[in-house]
């Protein structure tokens, strides 16, 4: 593997930006510092000007393979993901089969391993009768166990609460849970389908999949967390009124409840459905401008502890579909990095603060072993960003095979120049070095 030397780089890493030289060597961070001039390695970047990130850790993907790979694949969505910054991800279950015995989990790691041009780790998924499989997982090479608590990905969904106090009840590791009561939802559906029948307007949407149904959920798994000790993170938080229930008063390492919140609630809110359309239907629903708000806020105050996607692509012709038939996820790991770069320059958070909540916090969070920071030792996962080079989103610039973006028409004012995964550069200047491939990530049991 090549060395790498980052010279004159404004380091942004656990609350400072230093400007220092960086010499990657096999695959990890070899030494930092004022002038490493000296030292030789095969490859020079002059970051002059420039700010070098630890790479993102994206602990939410959809990334369609296997079964639905006419929406994305491990190979596209990873390689978008490192032209966005991203060099970790961390992806769901509900594939076509769905990832819920050893045997299909291993068969998604072992294509990832040959396709996947960023580090992969992948969740293992919970039903109502799988908890035997569920106690075999190696807590070291899984970074956590999904629950869909409400969805519609059919036998995925848990909802036997005996089934479900077992899983809290017996399984050591993280738990990662969609919380949405499906019986809300319904009794909401019926309502709208009543009043428009299939025409039912997505502005509708966030009252369909509402905050009571969101609250409720989340709500009773925090309970029965606390009931058991489990460690639980709720995935895309999504209202205001859920924020209640997260804490910001103990360190992260500490917390036993902790929660996310996803670029597509941080951005749009409900005016944002008449000129998105269904573009923007994600589940949990876009909802509020005072609950966009609100996430916002507690991102920064600590409430929220990470930042993520919930990259989950379709393809524009099955977005065209009416309300009732049109799928909702949408393709965001291209522009995480630039949209919370877009409200620094709002002047809404600090470029310390983008690397906590999208690397450092992601790290602590899921106890990944030796990445997530810019640390002598530590794997390379760096990503180098020009701060001042605007550039607009178009189809022409899209990576993600199903080639739309709710982004689409905006101009971003910073870009990613290089991004460097496990001491590899994979992207540079918009050209990709596929000779090698990201690794999987592991995890400290021992806490």
């Amino acid at each position: 593997m090549k060395s790498i030397l980052i010279t004159g780089a404004n380091i942004v890493n656990e609350g400072r930006i230093t400007r220092e030289d960086v010499l990657v060597r096999n695959g990890r961070i070899a030494k930092i510092g004022s002038d490493l001039s000296n030292e030789v390695a095969d490859q020079t970047i002059n970051a002059t000007g420039k700010y070098l990130f630890p790479g993102v850790i994206d602990d939410q993907v959809h990334f369609r393979e296997p079964g639905l790979t006419h929406k994305g694949e491990i190979y596209t969505e990873a390689k978008a993901g490192v032209a966005g910054g991203t060099t970790s991800y961390m992806e769901m279950p509900n594939t076509v089969p769905q990832a819920v015995t050893l045997d299909l989990l291993e068969e998604k790691y072992q294509r990832a391993e040959e396709v996947s041009l960023a580090n992969y780790s992948f969740f293992f998924g919970a039903t109502n009768d799988n908890l035997n499989e569920i106690l075999k997982l190696d807590l070291s090479k899984v970074c956590g166990l999904k629950i869909f608590q409400g969805s519609s990905t059919g036998n995925m969904v848990v909802d036997n609460i005996e089934s479900l106090e077992g899983i809290f009840r017996e399984y050591k590791g993280l738990i990662a849970i969609h919380s949405e009561n499906d019986h809300i939802i319904a009794a909401n559906f019926a309502e709208y389908k009543a009043k428009y029948g299939e025409d039912i307007p997505v502005k509708f949407h966030p009252k369909i999949r509402s905050e009571e149904a969101c609250f409720d959920a989340s709500s009773r798994a925090v309970a029965m967390a606390k009931k058991y000790g489990t460690r639980l993170h709720i995935l895309h938080i999504s209202t205001a009124k859920e924020l209640q229930l997260f804490d910001n008063t103990i360190p992260l390492e500490e917390k036993k409840v902790t929660s996310e919140a996803c670029i597509h609630h941080l951005w749009f809110s409900e005016e944002d459905y008449e000129t998105k359309g269904n573009l923007i239907k994600w589940n949990p629903a876009v909802k509020t401008a005072n609950d966009k708000a609100q996430i916002f806020q507690a991102v920064l105050d600590g409430r929220i502890d990470v930042i993520a996607t919930d990259h989950a692509p379709h393809t524009l012709e099955e977005k065209a579909l009416p309300y009732t038939k049109a799928p909702s996820g949408g393709p965001l790991i291209q522009h995480s990095l630039v949209a919370m770069l877009d409200f620094y320059h709002q002047g809404k958070i600090s470029l310390e603060m983008i690397a906590q909540k999208m690397a450092h916090n992601v790290a602590r969070l899921f106890r990944i072993e030796e990445r997530g920071f810019i640390r002598e030792g530590y794997f390379a996962d760096l990503v180098l960003v020009d701060l001042d080079s605007p550039w607009t989103v178009s189809k022409e610039n899209i990576l993600a095979k199903c080639g739309w973006s709710p982004f689409e028409g905006h101009t971003f004012k910073s870009k990613v120049t290089h991004t460097i995964v496990s001491g590899h550069l994979a992207y540079a200047e918009g050209k990709f070095d596929e000779g090698k491939k990201g690794e999987r990530l592991t995890f400290f049991t021992n806490k």
